[in-house]
């Protein structure tokens, strides 16, 4: 049996991801993606993107999502539900060992993405799913008609605020910085809201209940102050981990664990570049995700041609 060997083997199916298969199968590369869970990454989770071109009213997260894999197919890329465990380098292929299956490929991008942040407070892993949730579409319909708490003053948290206020009962919003994070247009759509509390400057100590969420304790991060505010559910939205800790060993990173690469999405190892949320920078937008993987799967073509 022959052995196959790709042009391009891409890790993560994301907007970064989607969007590099698309340009690398265009230009003719034998491509492939392993992605660990299901195509779209975390914009599955998101309720209604607004600010992405091309759709005026707004797109479900997953049907945007949707709409990449689709045009990924039509173009011949293979995805693959393989989670990748190591890359090594063989001369100038490399190995990609995912789950139990090797792939090779001469050429790859990274864009496995994040995951959300945990805030390490007591209760926090006790009561995940039980209350203490980090998607809002997954879980919101079950906490119809209660208060909660929304955990983080970014876009993110606003976003899937907007979705939790039309199941929800009431809504405490609290963020540790002394002010909001979110674009305007966002904090904006809360200002004549009664079923919303903001509370800024606001550390959590930790999330109480016995089977389920009962409450949440904070502490005024001026003042002091303690107090516990009652509510069924949590939803936290304070940042994002990336997914990298099987490339920590192997590739350059920040010291926060992100990918480190030069003006051509190259990494420090030549042909392995990297795109998406897993890259070291500032901005993390669906939209710049899917130039990069545009980026790195054109920059891709051109060290192979070389």
């Amino acid at each position: 049996m022959s052995v196959v060997i790709y042009d391009l083997l891409i890790i993560g199916a994301g907007p970064a991801g989607l969007s590099a298969g698309i340009y690398s199968a265009r230009a003719g590369l034998k491509t492939i993606i392993l992605e660990k869970g299901i195509p779209g990454g975390t914009i599955t989770m998101v309720n209604l993107i607004e600010n992405y071109p091309g759709f005026p009213e707004g797109i479900a997260g997953n049907q945007l999502s949707d709409l990449m894999k689709k045009q990924c197919l039509r173009f011949g890329v293979e995805i693959i539900n393989r989670e990748a465990k190591t890359i090594m380098q063989e001369k100038e292929i490399f190995r990609i060992k995912a789950d139990n299956s090797d792939y090779l490929s001469r050429s790859l991008i990274i864009a496995s993405g994040s995951s959300p942040r945990r805030l390490n407070v007591p209760g926090e892993n006790e009561l995940l799913g039980r209350g203490v949730s980090y998607c809002a579409i997954c879980d919101g319909p079950l906490f119809k008609n209660q208060k909660i708490a929304v955990i983080g003053c970014g876009n993110s948290g606003l976003q899937e605020g907007r979705f939790l206020l039309n199941i929800v009962k009431n809504i405490t919003f609290i963020e540790f910085l002394p002010h909001i994070t979110a674009d305007k247009i966002l904090y904006d759509y809360f200002t004549n809201e009664k079923k919303v509390d903001f509370l800024f400057n606001y550390e959590i100590l930790s999330i109480n209940g016995h089977s389920i969420v009962e409450s949440i304790k904070i502490k005024n991060r001026k003042s002091g102050e303690e107090k516990t505010i009652n509510v069924s559910g949590v939803f936290i939205y304070v940042g994002l981990l990336p997914n990298s800790q099987f490339v920590r060993d192997f590739l350059k990173t920040d010291i926060n664990g992100f990918i480190v690469t030069d003006e051509n999405l190259e990494t420090s190892i030549p042909g392995i570049f990297a795109a998406g949320d897993i890259r070291a920078k500032k901005i993390r937008q669906v939209i710049v995700a899917c130039s990069e993987g545009a980026q790195a799967a054109i920059n891709a073509y051109h060290f192979l041609n070389n």
